[in-house]
């Protein structure tokens, strides 16, 4: 074992210190650009220097560094909800936490860099503490890997009075916390239940406020989603069973909505046998799997036909799921009709919106970072494109070329 993880470090190591900084301006060209903010343009020539964006311009006699040929170029992709830690272990099976922290943080490493290396280039890991080394390490350019956002923990109904929980979101604002994840609802093979009361709604999500601190809240039921954004809490993650009228209340309220519908039951069920008898998932846990994932179905329609709904992409990616991330953008234009380019820039210029980044990432413009990636094709014309990445660039790194 020990043998592996030195060379699952090497692997990492080997794979950063390749990375080099572009000295001076680079031009990158390709057919047709997704500039993330709802505009295509035809051979386009994006000029980076440094860690930014300098110049969108079209094609012509100067000479370029990189030509992607036809290949569509498009912003960083960003996916609002994974757990950067869930891995399998060295027998192949799902493994809660590694023997030793340090092998912990080595697959988080792992798991972030097939994460860039599938064109994501921002991620949000709501959260384990592990995730705070992660991303700073990814911030110095030590290691591959998506910028990276965290809850460090979850916060749940039972951690505490309204007071004890004011508290805990300011102990998480210490430890530099980029979000605050709540789990309302307190699932089961009988259902979901509402169990924060208003008392606790009201202490975390004005307490995150107060520590200029985003939330994101697991809720399930219409009853959850509505405590939830009533006490200013703004993003709603998977909401299974809520009505059309609770999804028309998100969207006249401007909350966030991440359905999750996608990727994360997909992968459990391919990986059945490599989590089956691990904790909770047991054959009743994967029969309701199977049941969510109709309801899913369903689920996605009714929000893609809700009018100004802001519907974001986060894929819940646990063991098994990262570098697939882009399923879940595949999967919500197939199952719920969503357009190509709206299911687009819910992974760019939308994501970023949510995450409080938009004058930074999400759209190729002048000023924004220079996170860039390219696809084989068009996902306009093919949305399957955007599992097909041959180009990545973060900050202005190539890392995949």
């Amino acid at each position: 074992m020990k043998q592996a993880w030195v060379r699952t470090a090497l692997v990492v190591l080997v794979a950063g210190a390749g990375v080099h900084a572009q000295q001076g301006e680079i031009r990158i060209r390709a057919a047709r650009l997704i500039d993330g903010a709802g505009r295509v343009l035809p051979n386009v020539t994006v000029v980076v220097k440094g860690s930014s964006i300098t110049a969108v311009e079209p094609s012509g006699a100067t000479p370029v560094d990189i030509d992607l040929g036809q290949a569509t170029l498009l912003p960083g992709l960003i996916d609002v909800h994974v757990h950067i830690g869930w891995h399998f272990g060295a027998g192949g099976r799902f493994e809660p936490r590694a023997p030793t922290p340090s092998q912990d943080i080595l697959y988080a490493a792992e798991n972030a860099y097939v994460t860039l290396m599938a064109g994501f280039t921002t991620v949000q890991s709501p959260g384990q503490p592990g995730d705070v080394e992660l991303r700073d390490a990814i911030a110095r350019g030590v290691l591959p890997g998506p910028r990276i956002l965290t809850s460090i923990v979850q916060i749940t109904p039972m951690s505490g009075t309204p007071a004890e929980l004011r508290q805990r979101v300011r102990d998480l604002k210490r430890l530099r916390a980029d979000v605050v994840k709540i789990i309302d609802s307190v699932g089961g093979r009988t259902g979901v239940e509402q169990a924060m009361t208003r008392e606790q709604w009201d202490a975390l999500c004005s307490e995150a406020r107060a520590q200029e601190l985003r939330t994101m809240v697991h809720a399930q039921t219409s009853e959850s989603v509505r405590a939830a954004v009533n006490a200013g809490c703004m993003q709603i993650e998977h909401g299974v069973g809520i009505d059309a009228s609770t999804l028309t209340f998100l969207a006249e309220r401007g909350a966030y909505f991440d359905p999750n519908v996608g990727l994360v039951m997909q992968n459990y069920l391919r990986n059945r046998s490599r989590f089956l008898g691990i904790g909770d998932y047991t054959e009743d846990s994967f029969a309701s799997m199977e049941q969510t994932m109709k309801l899913n179905a369903a689920l996605i329609r009714k929000a893609v036909a809700t009018p100004r709904l802001k519907l974001v992409m986060g894929s819940d990616a646990v063991a098994g799921g990262h570098g697939r991330n882009a399923d879940e953008i595949v999967e919500r234009v197939r199952q719920g009709g969503q357009k190509s380019m709206d299911a687009i820039l819910s992974a760019t210029s939308l994501a970023a919106e949510s995450l409080g980044l938009e004058k930074t990432i999400g759209k190729i413009a002048p000023g924004y970072e220079a996170d860039v990636i390219a696809v084989d094709g068009d996902p306009l014309a093919d949305i399957r494109a955007l599992g097909r990445v041959t180009f990545v660039m973060r900050q202005g790194k190539v890392y995949k070329r």
